[in-house]
Order: structure tokens, then C-alpha cells, then sequence
């Protein structure tokens, strides 16, 4: 059976032709700025240069995808026209760029743009123009803020969640850890940071014996992998970007450090992080995840798995499809097509928020079966659950 969201040519053919019986009339159609009869488009920015140009994967991807959509018809008979720029994971450059899609490109929304700086950069600016920043690729609270944000939609799990779950199992296995915290100095590594010593409550300063920090344009982070160790910590949280994740896992094997050691999710691609950091060096790494792995065997026969991996052979060839960000970036991209499918033929900015702040209980492709999407307008996050994973040198598997 053929996964919800990828599209069937003939389908889409069938559904063209009933609506060319039944036509809407003139007076049923709305628009904002950015859509019309005949194209719908969509603003996004992410880092195609700079420290964190892994996340390009994401916007070539999502590209992609629409591709694939416009090819097979569209959007209710709309083109979707995604318009990708460089923000290099630079808050001024983001502004820069996000102004163009919105003045220039005149774009009806900006979706999925990847990172905390660069979402805090342009939020105010998009708040205040009434334009919706809708399935952004940050898990940080202060986007989950209804009230002084109202155009503002958070896509990815809550950090705090993240780190709940992985202080749960720590206090769980090792009620005495001593806890190391290596963080970017920037609104994504604080949140996660900020995280962890809620989950830890009280307990926060004693089992806290290290954090440092990083700047996302540092060339490397070995010197505070060499005094995280020198704490005597046993538990090492990396919260940081894929790069650095990668070096954290090197240089800790390399001066014979041997925590347990839990990545972030936004951190956790095989070939993007675990490859590069060595797989033998990557055993027993920890992370919570809420995908599948389209490499692991246990989806083999898996729908939506097939569907995905056919998606990237045909549209994307040029990324490995095996990279965690490609799937997030899959997994989100079918979430603005049901967004911008249930807005039919009103296609307002505000009917795309009433749209996206009211989600119930969507499954999205290639996430675990467990894992369930719901928004209201006065809880923005639509992660309720992770699943703890461990990685055995080849692939990810649950702890229960």
C-alpha cells in the first residue's frame, strides 16, 4: 500500500478531472500575497555554506519534493514554488535573507528553516508582518509561544523533552552519574542545556560536574573534550550540531574517554555524524529518536520506507538517503503538503495557521509507529514522545 503523502500520477489525474466538473467559483477562492490560482510559494532558508552546511540535505530535499508533487499536479492544481536560499546558519544573514522571500519573493509563508539562531533572528520581523513561520526545524521552547508569537510553529521535539528522556534513563541506570555537558553557545545548545537541569531539578548542580561550550565557528572542540574527561565524569551529553557531534565522538575515543554518551537527534545521521566520528568509535552512543532508519533491516519491507527510498533515487540522488536529515526533511515536507492540502481553496495566511495550529493525531511517513502529531493553538509542540535508542555499530536499536 502506497504511503498517504506520496503522490499517485494517475490519482491526482482522477482528482484534476472531478474538479474540472465541480468548479469552485470565483467568490470560494482566497488568497494572501504568495498564492493564486495557479502557484503557491513557499519561503525556506537553511545552511548551504558555513560550519553547518550538513543541513543543506534538508533543503535540497525539500526542493525535491516539491518537485516531485508539482509533477504529479500539484496542490489542489497549484504549483508549489519553494524558493531555497543560504542563510549559512548566520542570524544576520537569515534576516538578510528571509527580508528577500518576503519582499521581494513575496512568498505566503516561510517554512522549515533549520536552527534556533537563525529562527530568533527573523521571528520578531515575521511576527510583526503577519507572516507564518510555520514547522520550523527547532525544538527550543521560546518558539512554542502562542501568546507573544502567534505566527510562529515549532516542528521538531522540544529539547526539554529530549533531555527528560535522556536524564530519566541516566538517573535510572546510574543514580550516582556524574554528568558532563559540552553545549553550543547559542540559543540551540542553551535550551538543550537549560533542559537538562530541569530534568535534573535539585539534583542539577551535584551531578553537573562540567559544561563547556563551543562557538558553531570554532574549528574544532578538542580542547574541551580533553577537559570534560579531566572532570571525571562518567555521563557525556554532546548537545551540539552534527559536526561537532562528530568530533565530540572522535576525540573521546581518541584520549581513551569512555562515557555513556548520549547525542542529540538533530545529531544522530549514521553517514552524517556516526561515519565520520568512525562507527567502531560510535558503539553505545545514545540518542531519542522519532524516525526510521532506512537503512536498518527491520524496515526492509516497510511502505513508506520503499516510498522514501524511491523518492530519493528518482529526486534526490545526490544526497545519501541514509542521512537523517534527508528523512527529517521528507517526514516535513509531507507535513506542509497536508497543511497546505487542508487549506483547499482558502489560502490566507490566516487559514494557514488556523491549519497548522490544529493538528490532530497525523502520522507522518518514516516516523516510528508510536509517534503521533497533535497542536492546538495553545500548545504549539507537536511531539508528545521519543523513542531512547542505541547504536551497535551499524544501526540504531530501542531501549526499552
Amino acid at each position: 500500500m502506497k504511503s498517504k503523502y506520496l503522490i499517485s500520477a494517475l490519482a491526482l489525474t482522477g482528482t484534476f478531472a472531478a474538479a474540472a466538473l465541480y468548479p469552485a467559483t470565483a467568490a470560494e477562492k482566497k488568497y494572501s500575497i504568495g498564492a493564486s490560482d495557479t502557484e503557491i510559494r513557499i519561503g525556506h532558508t537553511t545552511a548551504y555554506s558555513g560550519p553547518v552546511s550538513s543541513f543543506g540535505v534538508s533543503g535540497r530535499t525539500l526542493v525535491a519534493y516539491f518537485k516531485m508533487v508539482n509533477e504529479a499536479g500539484g496542490i489542489n492544481g497549484r504549483r508549489v514554488n519553494v524558493i531555497s536560499l543560504d542563510d549559512a546558519y548566520s542570524p544576520p544573514k537569515a534576516v538578510e535573507q528571509t527580508r528577500k522571500l518576503v519582499e521581494d519573493q513575496e512568498v505566503l509563508l516561510i517554512y522549515g528553516v533549520s536552527g534556533s539562531p537563525t529562527n530568533s533572528a527573523t521571528q520578531k520581523y515575521l511576527n510583526g508582518k503577519g507572516v507564518p513561520q510555520i514547522l520550523i526545524s527547532t525544538g527550543a521552547s521560546k518558539f512554542n509561544n502562542p501568546k507573544d508569537f502567534p505566527w510562529t510553529v515549532p516542528f521538531w521535539p522540544a529539547y526539554g523533552l529530549e533531555q527528560k528522556i535522556y536524564v530519566d534513563y541516566i538517573l535510572k541506570t546510574k543514580p550516582n552519574a556524574k554528568i558532563a555537558v559540552l553545549y553550543a553557545n547559542d540559543d540551540y545548545g542553551k535550551d538543550h542545556l537549560n533542559g537538562i537541569k530541569t530534568a535534573l531539578g535539585n539534583n542539577a548542580s551535584a551531578s553537573i560536574v562540567a559544561e563547556l561550550s563551543y562557538e558553531t565557528a570554532d574549528p574544532t572542540i578538542d580542547s574541551q573534550i580533553v577537559n570534560l574527561k579531566a572532570s571525571g565524569a562518567d555521563v557525556f551529553i554532546s548537545a551540539s550540531t552534527p559536526k561537532f557531534a562528530a568530533q565530540a565522538i572522535r576525540k573521546a575515543h581518541e584520549i581513551g574517554w569512555a562515557p555513556l554518551l548520549f547525542v542529540t537527534n538533530a545529531s544522530s545521521s549514521i553517514s552524517g555524524v556516526l561515519q565520520p566520528a568512525g562507527l567502531e568509535n560510535s558503539v553505545g552512543v545514545m540518542a531519542a529518536g522519532f524516525l526510521k532508519a532506512p537503512g536498518d533491516p527491520i524496515w526492509a519491507n516497510d511502505n513508506d520506507v520503499k516510498d522514501y527510498l524511491e523518492f530519493m533515487k528518482n529526486w534526490n540522488p545526490q544526497d545519501n538517503p541514509n542521512d537523517s536529515l534527508a528523512t527529517v526533511a521528507y517526514a516535513n515536507a509531507t507535513m506542509l503538503r497536508h497543511v497546505l492540502e487542508d487549506c483547499g481553496d482558502n489560502l490566507t495566511r490566516d487559514n494557514v495557521m488556523k491549519q497548522v495550529t490544529n493538528i490532530h493525531d497525523v502520522r507522518l511517513p518514516l516516523h516510528l509507529p508510536h509517534v503521533t502529531l497533535k497542536t492546538t493553538p495553545q500548545d504549539l509542540s507537536a511531539f508528545k514522545s521519543l523513542q531512547l535508542q542505541r547504536f551497535d555499530g551499524e544501526k540504531w536499536i530501542d531501549v526499552d
